[in-house]
């Protein structure tokens, strides 16, 4: 929501503080996975379960969790890691229909501006993990990939849970999006499709380990 008597310069220094305040609240959170899905899963649901079990696997890596901080899918991974022992953090957003940040946080913060927002959510990344969800979680899907395909970004495993809900629009990123060559059929390649959260955790820790390498070897 635009802070509409606000003066510009003021919005400026409010949208910089956040920025600044995010950055340094997270500096110690290194290597993490970001979990994005839909907030209307309840627990018991499939891939609430999901979502939690990944959690709890990450955990036992020693892996940190960032999502969105709110309820379904994110209370899932939050969920999971917290009861595991790991990193769970959240990065809540203030919205017209306040939605509570659910209480399995050990770092929570909340934003005003989305834009902050999703920077963090790509700054402390090696990962993303995509279960299925609305027009958020499509929106943070697709930038992913934006940013991966146009190397903005150290390219990362873009992982989505749940291949019955996602054929629907892979096929027709396969026939429409690549078919008008919108797309090169190679760039589906910066994506994954699983039904497991073991197939997610092997996937990441491959990335990972693999990026150990390339830093070992560089420094050396």
């Amino acid at each position: 929501m635009l802070d509409a008597k606000m003066p510009e310069a003021w919005r400026v220094l409010r949208i910089q503080s956040e920025v600044v305040d995010g950055i340094e609240q997270l500096i110690k959170i290194k290597g993490a996975v970001t979990i994005f899905g839909s907030a209307r899963f309840k627990e018991g649901t499939q891939y609430y379960q999901l979502s939690r079990e990944l959690g709890q696997l990450l955990a036992e890596e020693k892996i940190p969790v960032i999502t969105g901080g709110g309820p379904g899918i994110m209370e899932g991974a939050n969920r999971g890691a917290f009861e595991g022992g790991g990193a769970s953090v959240g990065l809540n957003i203030t919205l017209p229909r306040e939605q509570g940040a659910n209480p399995y946080q050990n770092v929570s913060l909340t934003f005003r501006y989305f834009f902050v927002r999703k920077f963090l959510f790509v700054k402390n990344a090696v990962g993303f993990v995509i279960f299925p969800g609305g027009f958020g979680t499509l929106d943070e899907l697709f930038e992913a990939l934006t940013l991966v395909q146009t190397q903005k970004v150290e390219p990362f495993p873009v992982v989505l849970v749940g291949k019955a809900y996602w054929s629907g629009l892979l096929e027709w990123m396969k026939t429409t999006m690549a078919g008008h060559q919108c797309i090169d059929s190679e760039e589906l390649d910066l994506f994954t499709v699983v039904d497991s959260v073991q197939e997610v955790r092997d996937i990441l820790m491959d990335h990972i380990a693999r990026r150990a390498e390339l830093q070992e070897g560089s420094s050396s």
